[in-house]
């Protein structure tokens, strides 16, 4: 799943689905750390920022992450703040196989649809009613579908995205706990149904 850094988004993604990935967009990121740096110190941040987001693995982002932050924490505090928050979130897409990569690490594809879709609701008139809008968005989104379909997948990749899910949902259950054998102490002892009612 990805999302900008809204909060709301971001609680609703990890309840909504709790064993996906969640990738922070890296054009609203990138965004955000180019506001807080200044633009003398900005085009080789961005470099190395760029660098670390696209690394060719997840341990060789964090290592260029913390030789960004080593180097610019004392001129570009907030910058670094920014840079630091959420990593791992940003650099999920590392997770994906590599040719799917640019297709996850960014929100863009989706606010295009949506930019193109404010527009062609401006030129027409209100006067034509909900359904003709919605027909009008439906076919946008089948345009949308079929141009995101153009990513093929291999069956190296195939096997590499069910690895990822087995380790997701692994990681899922070790943290709640799902795995665990109760232990005889835990064991509720059966009661008969004449008893429990």
């Amino acid at each position: 799943m990805v999302s900008d850094g809204a909060p709301g988004i971001i609680k609703a993604i990890e309840t909504c689905f709790p064993r996906s990935e969640r990738q922070r967009c890296l054009a609203h990121r990138m965004r955000n750390l180019a506001a807080k740096a200044p633009e003398d110190l900005w085009p080789e941040f961005r470099e190395r920022a760029a660098a670390a987001y696209q690394a060719p693995s997840r341990a060789i982002a964090r290592e260029l992450a913390e030789g960004l932050a080593r180097d610019y924490e004392s001129k570009l505090p907030s910058a670094v703040a920014c840079f630091r928050d959420d990593f791992e979130a940003c650099i999920a897409h590392l997770r994906a196989p590599v040719n799917h990569r640019r297709a996850v690490r960014t929100t863009n594809q989706l606010e295009r649809l949506f930019v193109e879709e404010r527009r062609r609701l401006k030129i027409i008139p209100n006067a034509f009613g909900e359904k003709p809008v919605l027909k009008l968005m439906f076919s946008a989104m089948i345009r949308a579908a079929e141009r995101w379909r153009a990513l093929k997948i291999t069956g190296f990749e195939r096997r590499q995205m069910e690895a990822l899910r087995r380790e997701l949902n692994q990681s899922y259950e070790e943290e709640n706990e799902l795995n665990r054998k109760p232990s005889a102490d835990m064991r509720q002892k059966k009661v008969p149904s004449i008893i429990r009612t």
